[in-house]
């Protein structure tokens, strides 16, 4: 049923991007917000400068958006699927509950996800709960996911994320939330891996360290430069030929246990195998491989009120800053700057493996989609 069901609620955002992408955005609404809720990050990692970035701007609190303006901008929003946190450190805003509940109130999301650097283990037990409390105050079956890094094992993972230490903080961290998981059935926890060149040669490890800790899901992406991560000069991505070579043993083993996980989890995984073949491929051509739909079926808002169709063109492709909209998203949703960078993506100006937003073009791909549903049932034989 929950397949089902996820599918038959999808379906109205589906038909609706179509339409509009052929005859012109006119009445549409995003179906995956992300809302980066803060720029602070303790972490300093080699593949993202915004810890480092924002550490000594004094005046950086000062421009995360605060609860009354959250507010007033999901009052202005329609209902959304998928409701994404980020940052920084999601979890150093300490009202993370709170934005949440607001959220659930008047977004009304099927699917409630943050990722964390793990850095800050009792608050993130703590308010994990308080929000899995929340979710379920207004529906008890909509899953909240936690995704914590792992960017290698032991030293190797302080190293690239900056902190000496942060391992045997993630390590307490996931057990604090696998005893959540085992609590609250709406509640899920994941592991995520940034694919870099600072641990290409350790995937295997890293999958294998994941797998002996009982974690379920299991994500990787590729490290990418993005405005958003001040990170544009630095060398981080692999080569298209090496990623191929890895991500094409990652999948193969993904593929592998696809059948022990449950009817959600077949799913995700299969769509993830399939967008680790698209992912490959961008890299490699350098283009759209299939059509993108960011800034159409998903947004991003800033800690500072700015909209973005996609957190890799960031910045340089804002479609404008709530405040000056008084907080109205449909205004600046269907404002002509934000009509302007529309076109610039539909003329395939760019091409990207961002993984939220290749799930969503996924979904809007047929054939890619296709191949998802294929997988998922045929591994339910196995």
């Amino acid at each position: 049923m929950k397949k089902i069901d996820l599918f038959t609620k999808l379906l109205p955002y589906l038909g609706s991007y179509k339409l509009n992408r052929w005859f012109g955005y006119k009445n549409f609404s995003p179906m995956t917000l992300t809302y980066s809720v803060t720029a602070a990050c303790q972490s300093r990692c080699k593949t993202c400068q915004i810890g480092a970035m924002f550490c000594q701007d004094p005046a950086r609190p000062e421009k995360d958006l605060k609860l009354e303006e959250i507010e007033r901008i999901f009052q202005s929003m329609n209902p959304v699927y998928f409701f994404n946190m980020s940052g920084g450190e999601p979890f150093m805003r300490n009202d993370l509950p709170e934005i949440v509940d607001l959220a659930c109130r008047y977004l009304k999301p099927r699917v409630v996800h943050t990722p964390t650097n793990a850095i800050l283990t009792d608050r993130i037990i703590e308010n994990t709960e308080k929000i899995v409390h929340i979710v379920r105050k207004y529906d008890a079956s909509v899953p909240f996911t936690v995704k914590p890094s792992i960017d290698g094992v032991g030293g190797l993972h302080d190293e690239i994320r900056g902190v000496k230490g942060n391992f045997e903080c993630l390590l307490r961290t996931i057990d604090g939330l696998k005893k959540l998981e085992e609590k609250y059935d709406n509640f899920h926890l994941e592991l995520g891996t940034v694919i870099s060149n600072f641990n290409i040669d350790h995937l295997e490890e890293i999958e294998d360290f994941v797998h002996s800790l009982g974690v379920e899901s299991y994500r990787n992406e590729v490290a990418e430069c993005r405005t958003e991560f001040f990170n544009l000069q630095d060398e981080i991505t692999p080569s298209a030929e090496i990623y191929q070579r890895l991500i094409k043993d990652f999948a193969a083993k993904v593929e592998e246990n696809i059948g022990k996980k449950k009817k959600l989890a077949r799913t995700t995984e299969a769509m993830r195998v399939v967008y680790y073949d698209i992912a490959g491929k961008i890299l490699e051509e350098k283009r759209q491989v299939i059509p993108c739909y960011a800034g159409v079926s998903n947004v991003h808002i800033n800690y500072d009120g700015g909209v973005w169709p996609c957190c890799v063109l960031g910045y340089e492709k804002e479609m404008g800053n709530l405040r000056d909209y008084n907080y109205d998203f449909q205004s600046l949703w269907h404002s002509e700057k934000a009509q302007t960078v529309r076109r610039y993506i539909k003329e395939k100006n760019c091409a990207c493996p961002l993984a939220n937003q290749a799930y969503s073009n996924e979904l809007l791909h047929l054939p890619s989609l296709c191949k998802a549903g294929v997988k998922s049932i045929k591994y339910s034989f196995k």
